[in-house]
């Protein structure tokens, strides 16, 4: 296909003409279609729903190491748990807290206790003039909400195929003690699905933080969350690498199995050094007895082992797989040559990121919602909702139905084209 730039202005009226006749035709339809956040479908939803039998009135409540799931205690969680979580994200079972069903919640009270507290006895940051977090762009928008929640500034730190701008990463923290944190999905990233090289988790691990409280948040949601059984991203274990570098307490690791199990009811984690967790259960102690060790239970009679877990995200990968190769086709069909776009295939996570020429995302967003579909808010994926582009534009494929998404894709790459015609037009 020609690229519409390269068009004349009387050509690309024409297309604009059968576009809009398109556009009419669907709006007709009075469709109302969801894309807007990465969910499980409820066909990914009853993959697990035997973990609700295998638990009942009559079952043996005990756990291995003899404590009564019924009762209090375990302010870690049960042996067995953690013996899961930890296979899970690659990392030995004492280094390892399982809290309760949102990693996202972990990281928020994360984020609380070295505001109120500090981290293994410095500030307070509540008492510092400024605390600074990176923010890898485009990135999570909910990592973005909590650091903005508690008033810490956000710099953007732009990604590339292999993870952060490390150039820009180690200037920052080597060099301006402000910088307590950083934000990373790691694995099939939030949108792109990128997953960091070997390197760049290297250069993380070698970091040498003018604050001694930095840590980098680690977010390994996605950990296990592959499309392809024969095309899998392999990602550096990062405890490991920072204890290698002299820097064992440099890193916070999370996990959970929220889309894995059930996200309103799964179980999460924490990996860390001693000296980190020991820190953590300090306060801790004073603010629960326990998580829920049923559900930890639940999850541990169900799953049995991590090859439980593999197995059971085989067939997660059997329902995504086609849900992202039809968006995929879409964009390559439709959009492919016209320069108006560009985007990743990832081999795993739950988003596909699509780029649009600069300044035109919030309007294509507002024109596939005018079609009925709704959309990740333009702007999501970046600090303070401000893409600087404007072309950002983060695509779930997950929730809708195969047949929902097949309309959705096809009013997605309509408004791309009706947006970008007029971008074009502007500065013909």
């Amino acid at each position: 296909m020609t690229a519409y730039k390269d068009l004349s202005r009387e050509e690309l009226l024409e297309i604009k003409s059968g576009l809009e006749a398109q556009f009419e035709e669907v709006k007709a339809k009075g469709l109302k279609l969801d894309m807007s956040r990465g969910k499980p479908s409820a066909e990914q939803l009853n993959l697990s729903m035997g973990m609700m039998d295998v638990l009942n009135s009559k079952a043996d409540l005990i756990c291995e190491d003899g404590v009564d799931c019924r009762n209090y205690g375990g302010l870690d969680g049960i042996t067995e748990a953690k013996q899961l979580l930890a296979d899970m994200m690659e990392v030995p079972r004492d280094n390892v807290i399982i809290f309760g069903n949102s990693s996202l919640n972990v990281m928020y009270d994360t984020v609380a206790r070295a505001m109120t507290h500090g981290v293994m006895g410095s500030t307070p940051w509540c008492k510092l003039d400024k605390v600074k977090f990176l923010c890898p762009v485009p990135g999570y928008d909910r990592h973005f909400g909590i650091t903005e929640h508690f008033g810490i500034e956000m710099i953007n730190i732009p990604m590339t195929p292999t993870g952060p701008d490390m150039d820009l990463v180690e200037k920052y923290v080597n060099e301006d003690p402000a910088v307590k944190g950083i934000w990373c999905v790691p694995k099939y990233s939030n949108p792109q699905g990128i997953t960091y090289s070997d390197e760049t988790v290297y250069r993380f691990a070698n970091l040498k933080p003018a604050a001694e409280d930095f840590r980098i948040f680690w977010d390994n949601a996605y950990c296990v969350h592959h499309l392809y059984e024969d095309k899998q991203d392999y990602l550096l274990e990062i405890l490991m690498e920072c204890k290698k570098a002299g820097n064992p307490d440099m890193v916070y690791k999370f996990a959970s199995t929220s889309k894995i199990s059930f996200p309103g009811s799964g179980i999460a984690a924490m990996a860390a050094s001693e000296a980190n967790l020991n820190d953590i259960r300090d306060m801790m102690k004073y603010q629960t007895i326990g998580h829920d060790k049923v559900n930890q239970l639940r999850h541990v009679r169900f799953f049995k082992d991590i090859h439980g877990i593999v197995e059971h995200m085989k067939k997660h990968a059997d329902i995504m797989r086609p849900k992202f190769e039809a968006v995929i086709d879409v964009l390559e069909r439709e959009l492919g040559g016209l320069e108006i776009g560009s985007w990743i295939k990832p081999l795993g996570g739950y988003f596909i990121s699509f780029d649009s020429l600069d300044g035109c995302a919030k309007a294509i967003v507002a024109k596939a919602k005018e079609a009925g579909l709704v959309m990740t808010g333009a702007g999501a994926t970046y600090p303070y909702g401000k893409d600087p582009h404007d072309s950002n534009i983060r695509i779930s494929p997950s929730y809708p139905t195969p047949e929902e998404l097949s309309v959705a894709a096809d009013i997605f790459v309509l408004s791309v084209k009706l947006v970008s015609i007029d971008k074009i037009l502007e500065s013909k």
